[in-house]
């Protein structure tokens, strides 16, 4: 990422632009795409599961889905995890942990709809593909998945402090 020094962002009313963006420099490394969706998962199963272990522990029967309030927890969790978060930072928490962005494929940042269809419809695509749609981030120079070339987005490495930095 040598080549990071010579970018610039400019900022005229309310979008950025980072001129000089090459998406295969900075595009997420595979394995780091990988880190960060397991964290999501995590975070979101983590909920549920500890809900039942706490109701185990203390002897109520709840374990049933309609009996248990950690499942609502969950899908609140999921809901800002996948769509809150990402529409206003461009990134998830797994994202945010390993410094991850939603952009548009020319680097700017996409619009709300836009990550809205990313991570609903283009996930689903990918989840009817059994998984096959996130491996092509793999094996693309680009590193885009099937649910970044359907809704015209990508995922960069770089954290907001950086681009502002370099300015």
């Amino acid at each position: 990422m040598a080549a990071a020094t010579d970018r610039s962002v400019n900022i005229s009313s309310s979008r950025e632009v980072v001129s000089g963006f090459s998406p295969i420099e900075v595009r997420a490394p595979f394995a780091l795409r990988c880190v960060a969706v397991a964290v999501d998962y995590i975070l979101v199963v983590a909920v549920p599961v500890l809900g039942l272990v706490f109701d185990l522990l203390l002897g109520n029967d709840k374990s049933k889905l309609s009996d248990n309030t950690s499942w609502l927890i969950a899908f609140l969790v999921a809901i800002s995890n996948l769509l809150i978060f990402p529409c206003l930072s461009g990134q998830t928490l797994g994202m945010m942990m390993s410094r991850l962005r939603i952009v548009a494929k020319d680097g700017t940042r996409p619009s709300i709809g836009r990550v809205i269809a990313r991570n609903t419809l283009g996930y689903l695509a990918t989840l009817l593909t059994a998984g096959l749609g996130f491996l092509l981030g793999a094996i693309t120079p680009s590193g885009r998945a099937l649910h970044d070339y359907l809704t015209g987005t990508m995922v960069i490495y770089a954290s907001r402090k950086k681009i502002d930095q370099i300015n």
